[in-house]
C-alpha cells in the first residue's frame, strides 16, 4: 500500500498557528518542539460531506494527549475547530478530506530536551488533504513485525504522540516482505495493533479486538464496538494471540485514514476465504451509513458556479 501523490494537493494552504500558507512555503522552527523531540501530539480527522466524524472525540483524545504530556497551553475545542473551518474553506474542501492536527508544545528558546526551555507556544498545525480511504477495499496483507508495542509501563499508549519511530520500523518491514501493513505485538506476544491501524478478528460469529494495553484507544476502533452493540453483534475486548488471528473465519482493520478493510492474508497465512467476510460487510455498511448521518457540519458544498 502506497500513497501517491494528488494532484489536487497541488496548492493547499496549511494553516500555522492561525496563518495560512501555500505547502511549498510552509514550514516550522527549527527550534519548535516537534522537530527537536517530537514533542507533540496529534489526531486524524476525516470530513464527509461537509462534516468531521466524531470531531469532539478526536479533541478530546488530543487534549488528553496533551495534558498527560503536561502541555502548559492547550487551545479549546472551540479554537481549534475554527482552525479547522477556516482551513477547510481556504481549500475549498467538502468531501473525501483527510485533516492532520498536530499540536506541539511550542518554539524553545534554545535546543534541548528540557520543556522549561520552551517559553512560546503551542503550535497548531492544521493540514487538509483531498485523500480518500487509503487501503484497497478488496483486502490488504500483512506481516508480524518484530518490533513490539509498548505497554503502559514504558509508554502508555494513550498518549497520542508524535514519536512514531516503532510504526516507522515495522512498516519497514512490511515493505520488505512486500505487504501493505505490519501486525504489532505487545510485550507479551498478544496482537496489539498494525503499525496504523486497530485490529479484529472474527471467530464463530464473535468480533473481537485487542484490549488498551499496548494501543491507543481509537477512534473508529470504539465506532466499531458501538456498531456491535447497537446491532447484536456479539463483540469482546481481549488478548488475542497469533493463533488465533492464523484460524479466524475474518480479519480487518480500523482507522481515520482508511475505515474499515479487510484483512485477507497474516504472515503468508489466508484469512478465512480470503475476501471481505459477511460481518466485515456488515460492518462497513454499518460504519457507512454513521458516517454518512453523523457528524459536526463545518463547511457548506463549494460554489461550482453556473
Amino acid at each position: 500500500m502506497l500513497q501517491r501523490f494528488n494532484p489536487l494537493n497541488r496548492d493547499i494552504l496549511v494553516n500555522i498557528n492561525g496563518k495560512l500558507i501555500h505547502r511549498d512555503q510552509a514550514g516550522i522552527s527549527p527550534f519548535d518542539s516537534v522537530v527537536q523531540g517530537g514533542d507533540a501530539v496529534w489526531e486524524g480527522l476525516r470530513l464527509y460531506s461537509g462534516r468531521i466524524f466524531r470531531l469532539t472525540d478526536h479533541l478530546d483524545r488530543l487534549r488528553s494527549s496533551a495534558l498527560a504530556l503536561a502541555f502548559r497551553q492547550i487551545p479549546s475545542h472551540e479554537e481549534i475547530t475554527e482552525q479547522i473551518r477556516r482551513t477547510l474553506v481556504a481549500n475549498n474542501m467538502f468531501d473525501n478530506v483527510h485533516i492532520r492536527l498536530t499540536l506541539t508544545r511550542g518554539v524553545k528558546i534554545t535546543s534541548g530536551m528540557d520543556p522549561r526551555l520552551n517559553q512560546s507556544g503551542p503550535t497548531l498545525i492544521v493540514l487538509a488533504e483531498h485523500k480518500p480511504p487509503v487501503y484497497n477495499r478488496d483486502g490488504i496483507r500483512l506481516i508480524t513485525s518484530s518490533i513490539r508495542r509498548f505497554p503502559p509501563d514504558c509508554l502508555d499508549p494513550k498518549i497520542h504522540h508524535n514519536n512514531l519511530i516503532q510504526s516507522i520500523l515495522a512498516k519497514i518491514e512490511a515493505n520488505h516482505a512486500g505487504v501493505d501493513d505490519a501486525l504489532m505485538l505487545d510485550t507479551r506476544g498478544f496482537v496489539a495493533e498494525t503499525n496504523a491501524t486497530h485490529v479484529f478478528i472474527v471467530s464463530r460469529g464473535v468480533v473481537a479486538t485487542s484490549r488498551t494495553v499496548a494501543c491507543p484507544e481509537g477512534i473508529t476502533r470504539g465506532v466499531v464496538l458501538e456498531l456491535c452493540r447497537e446491532n447484536r453483534i456479539p463483540c469482546e475486548e481481549r488478548d488475542i494471540s497469533l493463533t488465533e488471528v492464523y484460524r479466524a473465519d475474518e480479519m480487518f482493520c480500523t482507522g481515520t485514514m482508511g475505515e474499515l478493510v479487510p484483512v485477507i492474508e497474516v504472515d503468508g497465512r489466508p484469512i478465512g476465504h480470503q475476501k471481505c467476510g459477511p460481518v466485515t460487510e456488515r460492518l462497513c455498511a454499518l460504519f457507512h451509513e454513521k458516517t454518512r448521518t453523523e457528524g459536526t457540519e463545518l463547511v457548506e458544498p463549494p460554489d461550482l458556479g453556473e
